[in-house]
């Protein structure tokens, strides 16, 4: 790294700066950068602006979006956008690599990288790998969304029940249940990003026990036209609640008719989602569990992420920048 480069995070006022910057080196206008509903809502906290930047002698060279896990002084974070002047990617590794220690994140990720960068990720020495996919079907005769080569549906059982929280100030009544994974999302996190988002709904369900919350459990139906698809997106609890949960899940994914319930996640063992009635879809599986849905696109989709911290990490699909509507910038 140059003596003259300087890394550091942005002052509020460089938000022109640094949308700017984006705009001149990236391939095209990135909707998270130019929809001001967008930006604002994953890169504003506050007055702070989310961004970290690499400079030398008063040029920008590189920037890093990111976005917090929690309202602590030193969050865990999801890096969004990453961008790097032509000809200077060595700067933007150099900027990726300091932002443990610019924004003092225990714990920094990013949700749907390219396949071809991990081997940048791996080389700071953090974890990259793709992300694991679950699925149940319905067990109706035929389907028209999901095409099915192996109709298996595992068995499902679990003592608990699912009861929907309506709003933030139920949420916060309820608390947090305990966890051991990261990153560590607070109630703040969970407010904001599950019932403040722009452009979609979200259904937050809490598992309870003599009073005591063990879990939450967030998902959305998507109608796609010609079938439904119960999308869980978030799970905050510890791993062996999971599976108690089956039947409940079981019968959200039957009240809504949808064909299957799906769900993307990183760390947390394929042997418990199994427990939970859930099959893995493995690269190469003939069933087909379209992921873009309006319209539907009838191939499977694969996703990637990275951690600087694998040990008790866990990615859904909701985390960072991630499950939301593809708008266009004009």
């Amino acid at each position: 790294m140059s003596d003259s480069l300087t890394l550091r995070l942005a002052r509020p006022e460089e938000t022109d700066r640094v949308i700017a910057f984006i705009n001149e080196n990236f391939d095209w206008k990135l909707p998270l950068v130019n929809l001001p509903e967008y930006f604002n809502f994953y890169y504003h906290s506050g007055d702070a602006l989310q961004y970290a930047l690499a400079e030398e002698n008063g040029e920008l060279l590189a920037v890093a979006g990111y976005i917090r896990a929690n309202e602590s002084p030193a969050p865990d974070i999801w890096v969004s956008v990453w961008v790097a002047k032509k000809g200077h990617n060595g700067v933007g590794l150099d900027l990726m690599n300091a932002m443990p220690r610019l924004t003092g994140a225990s714990v920094v990720a990013c949700n749907n990288i390219r396949p071809k960068t991990m081997a940048f990720y791996r080389f700071l020495g953090w974890h990259a790998d793709r992300v694991p996919h679950y699925y149940r079907l319905s067990g109706q005769a035929t389907y028209t969304l999901a095409r099915v080569a192996d109709p298996t549906v595992l068995p499902v059982s679990g003592d608990l029940t699912l009861e929907q929280v309506n709003s933030p100030e139920q949420l916060a009544e309820l608390g947090l249940p305990e966890t051991p994974h990261t990153p560590k999302k607070d109630l703040w996190y969970l407010t904001r990003r599950y019932f403040a988002f722009p452009h979609l709904t979200y259904d937050v369900y809490c598992a309870r026990e003599n009073g005591v919350i063990l879990a939450y459990l967030v998902a959305r139906v998507v109608d796609s036209g010609c079938g439904k698809v119960l999308r869980i997106v978030d799970f905050i609890g510890r791993d062996e609640t999971l599976p108690r949960l089956g039947k409940a899940i079981d019968n959200l994914l039957h009240a809504a008719g949808a064909e299957y319930a799906e769900c993307y996640c990183a760390g947390i063992p394929a042997e418990v989602f199994a427990a939970a009635g859930f099959c893995e879809r493995k690269e190469g599986s003939e069933n087909i569990l379209p992921n873009y849905l309006t319209p539907p696109l009838f191939e499977n989709t694969e996703y990637y992420y990275f951690t600087s911290c694998p040990d008790q990490f866990v990615l859904f699909k909701a985390d960072g920048d991630q499950d939301r509507p593809n708008l266009t910038v004009d």
